[in-house]
């Protein structure tokens, strides 16, 4: 029997340095290599606009934006976010102004306890950037991975609709 003495070097690392874009600037976390990107974004780099949800992929608070479409954060490593271009809620804000979904959904009140509605603005926003004049049935096809637990969605799709008005001018 070939008994091979472990050091601590045969072990894989606890942490690894991950170099993220992540709202158009780059950062490096050190962080668990089994860490969810949800993770890495609320704990290691303080961007709580993530919301954790299920954590099971079920219910889109969680939701944020990889490459330019929606991705549930709860469900990919932050390791595998490397090479991306991650966008968060923080991110929305465009030259210290609210992006008009933001604006549409304080305006009328879109939101109660405001817990989706981040995964909800992201996910709205990849919707008007590939079709600035939907239709309701399309916002709610759109929006319907994204659960919330407070309303009956008519504000959310109301704002949707608001914002894609100001959008297209």
């Amino acid at each position: 029997m070939n008994r091979r003495r472990k050091h601590a070097d045969d072990q894989p690392p606890k942490k690894m340095l991950l170099r993220l874009r992540v709202n158009g600037e780059i950062h490096e976390v050190a962080t668990e290599i089994n860490k969810t990107l949800l993770e890495v974004l609320r704990e290691d780099m303080g961007l709580t606009g993530t919301k954790h949800g299920c954590e099971l992929g079920e219910c889109g608070t969680c939701a944020i934006l990889v490459d330019g479409k929606p991705v549930l954060s709860c469900l990919m490593l932050g390791i595998e976010a490397v090479n991306a271009e991650v966008m968060t809620v923080e991110g929305m804000m465009h030259d210290g102004k609210p992006h008009p979904l933001q604006s549409a959904f304080a305006d009328l009140g879109a939101a109660q306890c405001g817990y989706c509605i981040p995964g909800i603005l992201l996910t709205a926003k990849v919707l008007l950037d590939e079709n600035p004049k939907p239709t309701r049935d399309e916002i709610r096809q759109s929006l319907s991975g994204n659960l919330c637990r407070c309303t009956g969605y008519t504000k959310i799709l109301q704002a949707v609709e608001l914002a894609a008005k100001e959008i297209i001018g």
